[in-house]
């Protein structure tokens, strides 16, 4: 009987502690945060390279506002 107590015990500790040693969600949010750096990255290199198309397309369309287009 001590036994079986002991035992069950023992299962339900490291029940307990595979619970509290899962890795996975932490790495998925890491993969995560990689993600939106990279997705800024690429937004940031995207409005320097187009730049000047992107100031054109605004003035066009401010004339076009204002009835000279």
């Amino acid at each position: 009987m001590l036994k079986d107590l002991v035992l069950r015990v023992l299962v339900a500790l490291q029940g307990v502690e595979a619970k509290t040693r899962d890795d996975e969600g932490q790495t998925l949010a890491e993969y995560g945060l990689i993600m939106a750096v990279i997705a800024v990255a690429v937004v940031i290199v995207a409005v320097v390279a187009f730049r000047t198309a992107i100031i054109s397309a605004f003035s066009s369309a401010t004339d076009c506002l204002d009835g000279s287009c």
